[in-house]
């Protein structure tokens, strides 16, 4: 969704021991977003690693959720060299027909896909939107603190839905390539997953790429959502400092 999904988050655990900086990906939050340019997360990665690049960051471990976790990953195999290792929490890992493809594909169509989003935005998306956000977190309730400080308004324009479109469109491709770069991973990988994840499936998707990365860790969070990161913030920040020790 937003930088603001971690700082909500696990960052104040991590900050505890870490400099943690949070990264709106492109077209979520502030961050811009170029159509049709960078909707793969392979492209993402290369946006994330050029911000890396001229913060001066040397070796950053990468930490992402779901559709983030994929481009953390993707980062991590493309310049292993320049990674200290990658958490993945709840990653998305394979191709497989999700919910957002159905939902939001058709604003992906550039020209008739911002406007169809712009109708949505004004008409169905005020209800739709909420009932999937709160849905993330099941079997938790969605956290006081998020509901009262997330930016609902910003992550729910239309243009970010049609970013989301663009990125679930792109998906198959994109795990593919992935799927088939796991087994050549010279990163360190630690994976973290709800085993109640109603979003993606814990055990084809994260515990299937723990058991192809090599040397990756796979760690289950028992009752756990996807969301997993807010319920146990202190579990992220574990996992963090474990590939930081090395």
């Amino acid at each position: 969704m937003t930088a603001d999904d971690m700082r909500l988050g696990p960052m104040g655990a991590l900050a505890e021991r870490f400099h943690c900086i949070a990264f709106d990906r492109p077209g979520h939050g502030w961050s811009d977003h170029r159509r049709g340019v960078d909707a793969s997360l392979w492209s993402q990665a290369a946006t994330l690693r050029a911000a890396v690049r001229a913060l001066g960051l040397s070796r950053p471990l990468l930490c992402g959720h779901s559709f983030g976790a994929a481009v953390a990953l993707a980062y991590g195999m493309d310049h292993p060299a320049e990674v200290a290792g990658v958490v993945a929490l709840a990653p998305i890992c394979f191709p497989e027909p999700r919910l957002e493809q159905a939902l939001f594909g058709p604003r992906a169509i550039p020209g008739p896909g911002e406007l169809l989003s712009r109708i949505l935005g004004a008409t169905t998306d005020p209800v739709l939107l909420p009932a999937l956000w709160r849905a993330m977190f099941l079997p938790q309730a969605m956290p006081a603190r998020f509901a009262a400080s997330f930016p609902f308004a910003r992550a729910g324009r239309p243009e970010q839905i049609v970013t989301e479109a663009e990125n679930a469109a792109a998906l198959w491709g994109d795990l593919s390539r992935s799927a088939l770069a796991y087994g050549r991973c010279a990163v360190p990988v630690r994976i973290l997953c709800g085993g109640a994840d109603i979003v993606v499936n814990t055990f084809t998707q994260g515990a299937l790429a723990a058991a192809v990365i090599p040397g990756a860790r796979f760690d289950l969070l028992p009752g756990a959502g996807h969301m997993l990161h807010h319920l146990d913030p202190e579990a992220v920040a574990a996992a963090v400092a474990a590939l930081a020790e090395g």
